[in-house]
């Protein structure tokens, strides 16, 4: 029966998978959660949490629980089988073409993600263990804040810390300490987060902010969309299907900086990054994504989508729902 659920679910439409999930499997399922096309879950227990993806052509085939936290996204073409469980915090990402393999439980902390084409292991063997060759199943943890880059792989019984790089190639047999950047095949210590990591006052935010809205209009309001903007030093003006628009930064320090801009006939979006922040009561089109609290209103406005996938997928920042 669990077979036949898992064959219906594969080739259903994704508007119906869900259905079949919560109908056949008892899954929790969130609000707004997507699961692609010919992708398809089986687990003990599934929770999929709100705004979570599963992403097209993408196989999920456990014995144990399936648990995957708010805004995670499991891309295209990954394969996680094996025995007992996944887990996945919040903010996680699952690049495309990995293979997960949960002989024994795998766990994610809260933003963590694992890059194309890496692959984590729990069972090692082949050889016949009765001549006297090994094997060895054991578990995968993974911390917060983790950054495995691409073609990583990961042996049974690794442990990873918090706050951790992992650079691309490397191959990890051994615990990552907290705070470690590591390389090479077997992965060894290169250095420290700590020293890499810069230390974000609100003035660096507001640059940071500046750089991703600039990026933002030339990847892909112009190279994407192919409109024409305007901009000066914290604004973008542009015309899209025949509304005027005004993408805007409010910095942390200057009172000032919108005078003279707002136009209550444009539809506004505001990246702010002042606290309790709140537009002029006569902008009624308006849409914020708060840098202080990284949360932003939920709205179907194309460029609202836009940026907000943008900023999650280039720049690794996540904005919650209101």
């Amino acid at each position: 029966m669990r077979t036949l659920i898992f064959v219906l679910t594969f080739i259903s439409p994704p508007f119906f998978k869900k259905v079949l999930l919560k109908w056949f499997c008892g899954a929790s399922i969130g609000r707004n959660v997507h699961v692609g096309w010919f992708s398809a879950v089986m687990g003990r227990h599934i929770e999929l949490g709100d705004f979570s993806e599963i992403r097209a052509l993408s196989i999920i085939k456990c014995e144990g629980d399936v648990k995957i936290g708010a805004y995670s996204v499991i891309s295209n073409m990954v394969l996680v089988y094996g025995a007992s469980g996944l887990t996945l915090g919040e903010r996680c990402y699952v690049g495309p073409q990995c293979l997960i393999n949960v002989d024994r439980d795998v766990r994610f902390g809260n933003v963590s993600a694992i890059g194309p084409r890496s692959m984590i292991f729990t069972h090692g063997s082949f050889l016949p263990y009765t001549e006297g060759y090994w094997v060895k199943f054991d578990g995968v943890t993974i911390g917060d804040y983790v950054w495995i880059a691409a073609g990583v792989f990961i042996q049974p019984g690794v442990t990873i810390g918090n706050n951790v790089f992992v650079n691309s190639r490397s191959v990890l047999t051994h615990e990552v300490a907290e705070g470690d950047v590591v390389s090479g095949n077997p992965a060894q210590s290169i250095g420290s987060m700590q020293k890499l990591k810069r230390a974000m006052k609100p003035g660096r935010v507001d640059v940071a902010s500046k750089q991703i809205l600039r990026h933002f209009s030339e990847e892909v309001l112009q190279k994407k969309m192919k409109l024409e903007v305007n901009e000066d030093e914290n604004s973008t003006s542009f015309r899209y299907r025949g509304r005027d628009y005004l993408l805007s930064l409010v910095p942390s320090n200057d009172k000032n900086a919108l005078n003279g801009e707002l136009d209550d006939k444009k539809r506004c979006i505001f990246l702010v990054n002042r606290p309790n922040w709140l537009p002029p009561e006569k902008l009624k089109d308006r849409l914020i994504f708060d840098l202080t609290t990284l949360s932003t209103d939920k709205s179907r406005d194309k460029i609202h989508v836009e940026l907000w996938e943008f900023m999650r997928m280039y720049f690794g920042v996540t904005f919650k729902f209101k």
